[in-house]
């Protein structure tokens, strides 16, 4: 599926795993933004992916409420981790 995000990353990708380079860290999925990522917000969209599939954003700790509370209001939010340091 072509198409703009909202965030920075294709649709059909997984989020920050398109903007990372291989041996960086991962930055934040919030369009514009190029921190760190230490948070990842995994979701699904239940009408278009089975409910065992998880898509990642990854929110550095500046974005972290703003990206939550997207997929949030959406029902998409399906789990929130700490990225290991």
């Amino acid at each position: 599926m072509a198409g703009l995000s909202l965030f920075g990353a294709s649709p059909g990708d997984g989020g920050a795993g398109s903007q990372e380079v291989p041996g960086d860290a991962p930055q934040c999925s919030a369009k514009g933004c190029r921190a760190d990522a230490v948070w990842a917000l995994r979701w699904n969209n239940p009408s278009l992916h089975p409910p065992e599939r998880r898509k990642t954003w990854a929110a550095c700790e500046e974005h972290l409420e703003h990206l939550s509370a997207f997929l949030s209001m959406r029902g998409f939010l399906r789990e929130t981790e700490r990225l290991p340091a």
